[in-house]
């Protein structure tokens, strides 16, 4: 079985920047144990949030009047520990929550391998990683899908257990 763990919005803004919690700080160490056990015997594969200068334009700036993420900026930036790791692995940037073209990968692998089975984990959950697992769900229905609870981190520990309980619902296992 091909294992791939998708490494959701380890980005600066969202861990040590202008909109990083204390939770995000704190899932860091499982989510390095994670990615170094998942690069042993799998694929990872990151994620980056990715908006433009007329950020505050957009549907999600207008609701979200924060500007983060901006593409070539520090907060941008896959966070130091995973930064060097990251540039080795395949890096989907988003312009929204969730990322078809990485859905569509997933699909893809499914489609060409015996088996796939894909880990999520990192910020926040209940936005992105949630939206992620949701698309990789519909674009690949019998992929078995899991979220690493303790190496996800949402804004607040009742928005975090919220999009667990969601996920669950949705048959994608929570661990």
């Amino acid at each position: 079985m091909k294992k791939i763990l998708i490494v959701v919005d380890m980005q600066n803004d969202f861990v040590t920047g202008c909109l990083g919690t204390k939770e995000a700080k704190d899932i860091l160490p499982r989510v390095l144990k994670t990615v170094t056990a998942f690069e042993q015997d799998g694929i990872v594969l990151f994620t980056r949030d990715t908006h433009e200068s007329n950020y505050l334009n957009t549907q999600e700036g207008r609701n979200l009047p924060v500007v983060h993420c901006i593409r070539g900026s520090e907060g941008w930036e896959i966070i130091p520990e995973l930064n060097e790791i990251a540039k080795n692995h395949l890096i989907f940037d988003k312009p929204a929550f969730g990322s078809t073209a990485l859905a569509k990968y997933i699909q893809q692998l499914a489609d060409c391998e015996e088996a796939v089975e894909v880990s999520l984990c990192g910020v926040c959950t209940g936005i992105c990683v949630i939206s992620n697992a949701m698309l990789i769900k519909a674009f690949a229905p019998e992929v078995p899908l899991r979220v690493i609870a303790d190496a996800c981190a949402c804004v607040t520990p009742a928005s975090h257990q919220t999009a667990l309980e969601a996920m669950k619902t949705c048959q994608i296992e929570v661990i």
